[in-house]
């Protein structure tokens, strides 16, 4: 009677390493993912802020030169916001421009694809930011 009871525990314990294996490997998997799409998704985040400030820069740079050639800064803001767009589209995100005053704000969407967690059903990561620049006169000494 003992030996038959020290039978069905023994059969009663299979599959159970296998279970654990399977769960412990998930969860090493998951563990992973979130290790490097974390960092995929920090990285998107800060192309998004440099892209969102280049353009800004870039946008800035377009002066009225007539005006400039009189002390006077004055932004052409047609040419400001054209010129911010394409480098947003020239990087591959998108985005918005403004341009008011002497000021280009720019606002980036960045998608950073996924590599480990796509296979649980996130293909990608939406990084946003933003950046303002100034236009302003330059003196040298």
């Amino acid at each position: 009677m003992v030996g038959q009871r020290l039978a069905l525990a023994k059969q009663d314990d299979r599959g159970q390493v296998t279970a654990f294996v399977v769960g412990a490997f998930a969860a090493a998997w998951l563990f992973a993912g979130i290790v490097v799409d974390g960092g995929l998704a920090m990285a998107g985040a800060a192309r998004a802020q440099d892209v969102a400030q280049e353009a800004a820069r870039t946008g800035a740079q377009k002066l009225d030169v007539r005006q400039l050639r009189h002390q006077h800064v004055r932004l052409r803001h047609t040419a400001a916001e054209d010129a911010a767009r394409r480098y947003v589209e020239s990087a591959g995100d998108a985005g918005s421009v403004s341009a008011r005053g002497n000021t280009v704000t720019v606002r980036v969407t960045h998608h950073q694809p996924t590599q480990i967690l796509q296979l649980v059903g996130l293909r990608t990561l939406t990084a946003r930011a933003s950046a303002t620049a100034h236009a302003e006169r330059a003196t040298s000494h």
